[in-house]
């Protein structure tokens, strides 16, 4: 069915705190970014490859979940609409332009498009705006800040992406996390909230038990796996067919992989991340990175991932996700890389930059049925808010458990950190061991030991063994946070002959190659590397060089 808006219904905007909204006003810094002038120049370069148009009152442009072009308006302007209600969310007015982020990113739009009455726009096809974010400096930060921007506002109103329905438990953190690490806007909808809940089965049938996403469009999915919300918000950005072809495939989206692939295809190559997670890696979990050159005030891991990603995208890298890589052969023109859909992407060359996973503590009672309901292996600002005002543990004594314990005494009322050493001095960073020992909210328990963790619906007590008192000792909390080691992922690479060392650490030589040709590793995978984010960074943009070399030798 046709949807329409009168043109009266679309002067205003209800923003979420109940002021009226325009779309030229500028309330902060990020809405300036988000509606920027592009200059003659810049309107001249729009021009040379659009189109006008002149579309009826109340004409939709595009629905909600459709694919959709960046439009500049001329004259009237473009309602932005939640298709959940038919809600306004924004008015593009003259002057400023159609975008988001998921433009360049191949993701169709959270929002429907409608004409209003008297309009004219200027259409410019996503094919012609990427070429000119490559190949117009001043044109192409323009917008990448823009789209960036729009999507932190999105993101900051609460709108036009998703609605995650459902009880406070595992299956909905599940859900949330990945939304919050693939910086997808969403709003939280429980149960336990009757209004709300009310509010949204009033316009979709939400299921009776278990969680729900509503989308955009008004899709409902029930207790959708990640990759079923990511296929739902397009979020497997430019999709590839099976048999797809690239110079360059790099497995793993942290630091490392997302270095190499700036760096790759702002070198020439055609280059694909695969990613199963979200852009950033173990890092892309870090609440606060201090010791990374040029962020004195130090940097979220999340916020490295997506400044990283958008230069990924500048450049024209192809983002699959999520997705694993299942196997690897050898093939006529390469690789052959096998995916966990079961298509194949035929690589050049294929840098392997998967990184590790936390260790899980499934043997210690009550921790692996706590998953997510108290139990975490993360410390960002979705666990951080469950916590407030509770004593939490964190087991660990590394740099990440560091920068989890001090992030979490924000909101924390004491955090307890478990060690099996004498002290934090040998494994830990001393910026970080130091603020530790000073900070008045955080203690320290030497060789201690996790040993039950209970709870009926979420986490409520937790007991360790003091190794020095040999006593068993229990407490009230809220939270646990467990990195305790780190198990690389290179199981699907024992059949193509990779030497690996004992613990499946990917071992290489010279400019990290493996002892398979035109196949290299960066990053934590690697065997011997330095487990840090700068190291990972500098290792993902040194070994393009050496697979240009590859490459060269090969043609």
């Amino acid at each position: 069915m046709e949807h329409s808006l009168s043109p009266e219904s679309t002067s205003t905007i209800p923003a979420p705190d109940g002021r009226t909204r325009y779309s030229s006003q500028r309330s902060d810094q990020t809405d300036v970014e988000a509606w920027p002038d592009f200059g003659d120049e810049g309107r001249m370069l729009l021009e040379s490859v659009g189109q006008v148009i002149r579309p009826r009152p109340g004409e939709v442009l595009w629905e909600g979940g459709e694919s959709y072009d960046l439009y500049l308006v001329r004259a009237g302007g473009v309602c932005l609409v939640d298709r959940r209600d038919d809600r306004v969310v924004v008015v593009v007015e003259p002057g400023d332009f159609v975008g988001e982020l998921g433009m360049l990113m191949g993701q169709p739009a959270f929002l429907a498009g409608v004409a209003m009455a008297d309009t004219t726009l200027l259409r410019v096809p996503v094919a012609q705006l990427r070429r000119l974010v490559a190949t117009s400096v001043e044109l192409g930060d323009l917008l990448v800040s823009a789209f960036d921007a729009r999507r932190r506002m999105l993101t900051r109103w609460g709108e036009g992406g998703l609605v995650l329905a459902g009880d406070d438990d595992r299956h909905l953190h599940r859900l949330r996390e990945f939304a919050e690490r693939n910086h997808l806007p969403y709003r939280i909808v429980l149960r336990s909230d009757r209004p709300a809940w009310s509010e949204v089965t009033a316009v979709c049938a939400l299921p009776a038990r278990g969680p729900a996403v509503v989308t955009g469009r008004g899709q409902v999915l029930t207790a959708p796996t990640n990759r079923d919300l990511a296929a739902a918000v397009g979020l497997d950005l430019d999709g590839l067919s099976d048999r797809a072809r690239c110079d360059l495939l790099i497995v793993g989206a942290g630091p490392a992989g997302l270095a190499a692939a700036v760096y790759g295809a702002s070198e020439g190559l055609d280059v694909v991340l695969v990613e199963d997670v979200a852009p950033g890696g173990q890092a892309g979990t870090s609440s606060r990175i201090e010791n990374y050159l040029g962020f004195p005030r130090g940097v979220a891991g999340t916020e490295l991932a997506r400044s990283a990603m958008l230069q990924a995208v500048k450049f024209g890298v192809r983002l699959v996700s999520p997705r694993s890589v299942t196997g690897l052969t050898r093939d006529p023109d390469g690789f052959r890389v096998r995916l966990d859909d079961r298509n194949d992407v035929t690589a050049r060359a294929v840098v392997i930059a998967s990184g590790v996973r936390y260790r899980r503590l499934a043997t210690i009672p009550g921790v692996a049925e706590l998953d997510g309901r108290g139990v975490y292996y993360a410390a960002t600002e979705i666990e951080a808010r469950a916590c407030v005002g509770r004593d939490v543990v964190v087991v660990g004594g590394a740099n990440s458990a560091g920068q989890a314990a001090l992030f979490l005494a924000r909101r924390a009322d004491r955090v307890h950190v478990l060690i099996r050493r004498d002290s934090l001095s040998e494994t830990m960073s001393t910026y970080l061991e130091q603020r530790i020992r000073h900070h008045d909210r955080i203690t320290v328990h030497p060789r201690s030991e996790l040993t039950s963790a209970r709870g009926g619906h979420r986490l409520t007590h937790l007991t360790w063994r003091d190794g020095l008192t040999r006593r068993d000792v229990h407490l009230e909390a809220g939270g646990l946070f467990l990195m305790i080691g780190a198990l690389p992922s290179t199981g699907w690479l024992r059949d193509v002959g990779v030497d690996l060392d004992d613990k499946g650490f990917v071992t290489t030589h010279g400019a990290f190659e493996t002892s398979v040709p035109g196949l290299f590793a960066v990053g934590d995978v690697r065997a011997g590397s330095v487990k840090r984010v700068a190291s990972a960074v500098g290792e993902g943009s040194v070994v393009i060089s050496a697979v240009h070399a590859y490459l060269g030798a090969e043609r």
